[in-house]
């Protein structure tokens, strides 16, 4: 695990790119982890199905094809952060930070002291062959600790948030952020569109980078244009579905029915 080459990555200002598991079969897992070129692979707690059993074989089936595996947990809860490390995450990403106090929090339950009080476990050190003193001592600057933006709240503090250490990426999650705002589902709202354009202005000079998640890969240009540089391309299943109903609707369309 260390060092992190998505940390490293995140510290050098490359583009970082990644794609969600829809669900916890593991042979999806296995199949993104042997065809793709992912810099991480999202792993939903928050919204999705998955339970402890299905941390404790992903993560190492991503680790060993270089993926980082990143867990977004259910909740900013001192548990669900120090398990999803302790099953391998490599990047941990707390969901509904809405004021400088919750993401104190969320920095201390994902340290080890002094920074933090995440509790010690030796079990994913010995599981992956590595030494346990040199992954403890080596975990704070390694692990990657991704923080949400997903109201209004959050953005009326943000730039005290981003004055904060600890945390390395901002993640604007667009659908929230539009309901905080009074115009859900409308992610497209010059509200939103406002605050997501702003944001990687907002985080120059405090050392960290700003993310997103997309549903459409035509967005991809426009948000590096913006700054972006942490973003999640929404869900395979989502994309193989949109594929296969647009091969539907043309294929019909070229029938004549």
């Amino acid at each position: 695990m260390y060092p992190n080459p998505l940390k490293q990555k995140i510290q050098d200002g490359k583009l970082v790119l990644g794609t969600a598991i829809p669900t916890h079969d593991i042979r999806i897992a296995a199949a993104l982890a042997f065809d793709s070129t992912a810099d991480f692979i999202w792993i939903d707690q928050e919204h999705s199905p998955f339970g402890p059993r299905d941390m404790e074989m992903i993560p190492v089936i991503l680790r060993q094809q270089g993926i980082a595996p990143m867990v977004r947990v259910p909740w900013n809860d001192p548990t669900h952060i120090k398990k999803a490390f302790d099953a391998g995450a490599s990047a941990v990403m707390v969901p509904q930070i809405n004021n400088v106090e919750e993401a104190k929090l969320a920095i201390q339950y994902a340290k080890y002291p002094p920074l933090g009080n995440r509790g010690i476990s030796p079990t994913w050190p010995a599981l992956a062959g590595e030494s346990f003193i040199d992954v403890i001592n080596s975990a704070n600057d390694e692990t990657v600790l991704i923080l949400q933006l997903e109201s209004e709240e959050h953005y009326n503090q943000v730039d005290d948030i981003l004055a904060l250490d600890g945390f390395d990426v901002l993640l604007v999650g667009p659908m929230d952020l539009s309901a905080s705002l009074g115009v859900m589902t409308d992610m497209q709202n010059p509200k939103v569109q406002k605050i997501m354009e702003e944001m990687p202005k907002r985080a120059e000079g405090s050392g960290k980078i700003i993310g997103t998640t997309l549903g459409d890969p035509e967005e991809i240009r426009q948000k590096v244009d913006w700054g972006y540089k942490f973003l999640n391309l929404g869900s395979p299943l989502g994309f193989g579905i949109n594929f296969i109903n647009d091969r539907f609707v043309e294929y019909r369309d070229q029938a004549g029915n």
